[in-house]
């Protein structure tokens, strides 16, 4: 993309950020904090609304490229941002997110597979983007996390090998860096919202089977691989304890650092960006070839990641069910 196209598209997106504080202002579209929040002041709530509306308007600019992913977007941003509003029912949610997940399938030609495998697919999709959502719990985590991904795959898209059209990787990231600027600090100016984080998840999820698709290497999976530790992780250890998982929650590693531990929110934050970053560079460097060399390396630092949270966080929390 040009300098100056680079430029406008980001003046283009503050003015569109700025505008939308304005209307969440005036609609009372916030964030009130309660006992599962990791905030204590109330917040303007949708900020991430800045991520399908960034993928929109370069999608008038370039054509239209991938209008079946498009709608998708579009769908599940709406219901999200729905969401963030009034706390709609759960048979609607999923229905909009398997119409989204189904409109980005047919934009990959993935329906030329057997069913069982589209169902399965369908299954991990809709699973990894909620987990992407619950992850959404601090100041930053997740522009900051989505920060890394997206760069990661805008140099393999730039250097390694050319899996999407030129232009959206980069609009995504200036629309994270935006939102950043205003989530990514101590005392945030907005939260992404269930729009944000799930749009957020849809577009890197995207990008990432684009990718996987053109090499026939699944190992790429490995860019949301803390994240993937973390959530997996936590469902593990609420089963043990009994836990109704579709509950909303504190169990995470992320929330026990930034609550329990009192670390500020963009410490922990800055954490799993640089952790994540650096399991990329290794990934790049030193694993995509070799599916053996992963498979260790994926026993390995799921192994160091079980004995961390148990150092941290103790037997106690994380397997014995709550007094009430």
């Amino acid at each position: 993309m040009p300098v100056s196209l680079l430029v406008v598209s980001l003046i283009l997106l503050f003015a569109a950020e700025l505008l939308y504080f304005k209307i969440a202002d005036h609609y009372n579209i916030i964030d009130k904090p309660n006992h599962r929040s990791s905030h204590t002041a109330i917040t303007i709530r949708g900020g991430g609304i800045i991520f399908p509306f960034a993928i929109l308007a370069f999608s008038f600019y370039a054509g239209f490229v991938y209008p079946y992913f498009l709608v998708g977007l579009l769908l599940i941003s709406f219901i999200s941002f729905m969401d963030d509003i009034r706390e709609l029912s759960s048979k609607v949610r999923m229905l909009f997110h398997i119409t989204a997940v189904a409109l980005l399938f047919y934009q990959l030609h993935l329906f030329v597979f057997p069913v069982y495998w589209i169902l399965l697919a369908l299954v991990f999709v809709i699973g990894t983007i909620n987990a992407i959502n619950f992850m959404d719990g601090i100041n930053g985590i997740t522009g900051g996390y989505g920060l890394v991904t997206l760069v990661t795959l805008q140099y393999i898209n730039a250097v390694r090998v050319h899996f999407t059209a030129d232009g959206f990787l980069i609009v995504a990231i200036l629309a994270v860096l935006v939102f950043n600027f205003f989530n990514f600090r101590t005392k945030a100016k907005c939260f992404a919202g269930d729009v944000g984080s799930v749009s957020l998840a849809f577009i890197i999820l995207f990008f990432l089977m684009q990718l996987i698709i053109k090499t026939h290497n699944p190992g790429y999976f490995a860019l949301l691989l803390l994240y993937g530790l973390d959530a997996v992780s936590t469902i593990v250890f609420r089963l043990f304890r009994k836990e109704n998982i579709f509950k909303a929650h504190r169990s995470h590693l992320y929330q026990f650092l930034a609550n329990e531990k009192k670390l500020p929110h963009v410490l922990v934050t800055s954490l799993y960006a640089l952790v994540q970053l650096g399991i990329n560079i290794c990934w790049l460097a030193f694993l995509s070839a070799s599916n053996f060399k992963l498979a260790a390396v994926l026993v390995l630092v799921t192994g160091l990641f079980i004995a961390l949270r148990f150092l941290l966080e103790g037997p106690r929390r994380l397997l014995k069910p709550a007094k009430i």
